[in-house]
C-alpha cells in the first residue's frame, strides 16, 4: 500500500534512440558531479586551510559541513518530490548545486566557505535518488538492470577520481577550481535534462509540511554526523562535547521514529521498512558499504603513513578496482532480470571476503604487485554489489515511491560510510597500541637481539636516543600493519555474515519483468 500522501500515477513511456542516450549521459553526469564533491575536497584541506589562515583541523569542517547537510536532505527526497515533482526538483537541485559551487570557489574566509558547503550539501541530497528514478523511467522494464548498472558506474568511479583530480587541481591550478569545475558539468546536465524530461513531469500534491519531523531529523542526523566526524580527534567519549552529541542523537532519533510512524503526513516514509526486500537490502548495503568504505580509507592511510607511499601512488594502488567493475557492470545489468539478485549479492560478498583475507596477510615487505592483485579482484565484488541490492530495495514499488525509497537507501549508505570510517580508524589506532605494547615488551637490555640491533645502529653513527627512536618506528610499522590485518580479517567475517542477511529477502517472482517493478 502507498504511504499516506503518495500520489500514484502511471509511469511515462520509456525513451529510445538518441534521446535515451542523451538522457542517460545527462543524469550520469549530474550523479558523477555530486559524488565527486564528497571526496574531491579531502586532499585539498591543507591548501584551503593555509589560504584561509586556519588550522587543518578547522579546515576539516569543509568536509563535515557538506556531509551533515547532505545526510539530512537525502531522506527528504520523497516528500519534496510529492510537493514539486521529480523533474522540477532534480533541475532545481542541479542548478542550486552549481550556484553553491560557484560561491564556494569565491569564499574568502572559512565561515563563508562552510555556509556555502552547507547549502551545497543540502541541495545535493535529492540529486542522486532522482537521477536514479528518472533513469529507471527512461528505460523499458526489461532493461532496468542496465539502467541501474549505468547509474552505479558513476557512483563507483567518482570516489576514486575525486582525490586524484582534487590533488592535481590544487597542485597545478588552485583549490577554488575543485568547485568551479562543477559549473560547466552541471549546466550541461541541467540543459539536456530539461530538453528531454520537461514533458515527463510527475504529478504533485500539497502535502502539509511536517515541521516537527524535519526539526527532529536535523537534530539527530546533524548531531550524529558531527559526532562521527569529530569523535576520533576529540577522544570520543572522553570528550564532554562528543558525549553530549551522542545523547542528543539518541534521544532525537527515538523521538523522530515515534513521530514519523504516527504522523499522518510524515516527512520521511519510514513505512518502507515494513517491506522485507527494502529493509534487508538497506541493511545489507549499509553494513557492506561501512565495511567497504572503512577499508577504502584504511588502505591508503597505512600505505602513506607506514609504507612510504605518496598520495598519488596510493591512488594508483586503489584505482584498478574500477577495471573489472566497469567491464562487468553492463553484463550484470543485462542479466539482472534473469538471475536472482540475491545470487549476485552472495557472489559479491564472497569475493570481497576473499579480497579481505588476502589483505589480512599483508606484510611491511609487500610489493606493488602484492598490493594491487586484491584491488583488481575487488572490482568484481563492486560490480556485483551495488546494482543487485538497489534492485532488491526497489522491488515491488510503484514508480511514485522510488524517490523516497532511493533517498532512504542512499541515506543509510552514506551514514553507514561515516560509521565505517570512524570505527575503522579508531579500532586501527587502538589495536596498534595493543600490538605495540606486545612487540615492545620483548625489547630490553637483556635481550640478545635487542642488544645486537642497538649496537649495529650505534656503530652506524646513531646516538642511543636515535637508535631507540629508529627501533620504536620499526615497532610502530609492525604494530599498525598487524592492526590493519586484524581489521581486514574481521571485515571478511562481516561480509560472510551479510550473505545470510541477503537471503532473508524474498525472491523476485517475475523472471521477465525487471526486479524494480516486480510485485512481492
Amino acid at each position: 500500500m502507498p504511504a499516506p500522501g503518495t500520489a500514484l500515477h502511471d509511469a511515462p513511456p520509456p525513451l529510445s534512440g538518441g534521446m535515451l542516450a542523451l538522457g542517460t549521459i545527462a543524469l550520469s553526469l549530474a550523479t558523477f558531479m555530486n559524488v565527486l564533491d564528497t571526496s574531491i575536497a579531502n586532499v585539498s584541506i591543507p591548501a584551503i586551510a593555509g589560504d584561509l589562515a586556519v588550522s587543518p583541523d578547522q579546515g576539516t569542517w569543509v568536509i563535515t559541513s557538506f556531509a551533515v547537510a547532505n545526510a539530512i536532505s537525502l531522506p527528504l527526497t520523497g516528500w519534496l518530490t510529492q510537493r514539486f515533482g521529480q523533474v522540477r526538483l532534480f533541475l532545481a537541485s542541479v542548478l542550486l548545486f552549481v550556484t553553491a559551487s560557484f560561491l564556494c570557489g569565491l569564499a574568502t574566509s572559512l565561515p563563508e566557505l562552510i555556509v556555502f558547503r552547507v547549502i551545497q550539501g543540502a541541495v545535493a541530497g535529492p540529486m542522486i535518488p532522482l537521477s536514479q528514478a528518472l533513469l529507471l523511467s527512461s528505460y523499458p522494464k526489461e532493461r532496468s538492470g542496465s539502467a541501474l548498472a549505468m547509474w552505479s558506474i558513476t557512483t563507483l568511479v567518482a570516489p576514486v577520481v575525486g582525490p586524484l583530480l582534487g590533488g592535481w587541481i590544487t597542485d597545478n591550478i588552485s583549490w577554488p577550481w575543485i568547485f568551479y569545475i562543477n559549473i560547466p558539468v552541471g549546466l550541461a546536465a541541467a540543459a539536456v535534462t530539461w530538453l528531454i524530461y520537461r514533458s515527463r513531469e510527475t504529478p504533485t500534491t500539497k502535502v502539509p509540511v511536517d515541521v516537527v519531523g524535519l526539526g527532529l531529523l536535523i537534530l539527530w542526523v546533524g548531531s550524529l554526523q558531527v559526532m562521527l566526524d569529530k569523535g576520533k580527534d576529540l577522544d570520543w567519549f572522553g570528550s564532554t562535547f562528543i558525549a553530549a552529541l551522542a545523547i542528543v542523537a539518541t534521544i532525537g532519533f527515538a523521538a523522530f521514529l515515534v513521530w514519523e510512524l504516527t504522523d499522518r503526513h510524515p516527512i520521511v516514509d519510514l513505512r518502507l521498512f515494513g517491506r522485507r526486500n527494502f529493509w534487508t537490502s538497506t541493511l545489507s548495503i549499509a553494513l557492506g558499504y561501512a565495511t567497504f568504505f572503512g577499508n577504502v580509507v584504511l588502505l591508503p592511510l597505512w600505505l602513506q603513513q607506514f609504507m612510504g607511499y605518496t598520495a598519488t601512488m596510493s591512488g594508483f594502488i586503489l584505482a584498478p578496482v574500477g577495471i573489472l567493475a566497469i567491464l562487468m557492470m553492463p553484463a550484470v545489468g543485462r542479466n539482472l532480470h534473469r538471475v536472482d539478485p540475491r545470487i549476485f549479492s552472495t557472489a559479491s560478498f564472497a569475493i570481497f571476503a576473499l579480497v579481505l583475507v588476502m589483505r589480512s596477510h599483508f606484510t611491511t615487505g609487500a610489493d606493488i604487485r602484492t598490493l594491487m592483485i586484491p584491488t583488481i579482484i575487488q572490482g568484481a565484488s563492486v560490480a556485483l554489489f551495488f546494482v543487485p541490492l538497489v534492485a532488491l530495495s526497489l522491488s515491488g514499488l510503484h514508480p511514485s515511491r522510488i524517490p523516497a525509497a532511493s533517498g532512504l537507501f542512499n541515506f543509510a549508505r552514506i551514514v553507514a560510510g561515516s560509521f565505517g570510517t570512524s570505527i575503522t580508524t579508531t579500532v586501527w589506532d587502538h589495536r596498534a597500541s595493543f600490538h605495540h605494547a606486545q612487540l615492545a615488551s620483548g625489547i630490553s637490555p637483556y635481550d640478545l637481539a635487542s642488544q645486537h640491533a642497538f649496537t649495529a645502529m650505534q656503530g652506524a653513527g646513531m646516538s642511543a636516543a636515535q637508535a631507540g627512536a629508529a627501533i620504536n618506528r620499526m615497532i610502530d610499522e609492525q604494530a599498525y600493519m598487524l592492526s590493519a590485518n586484524d581489521i581486514f580479517h574481521a571485515s571478511a567475517l562481516i561480509c560472510v555474515a551479510l550473505i545470510a542477511v541477503v537471503w532473508l529477502a524474498r525472491p523476485v517472482k517475475s523472471t521477465r519483468a525487471a526486479p524494480v517493478i516486480a510485485v512481492e
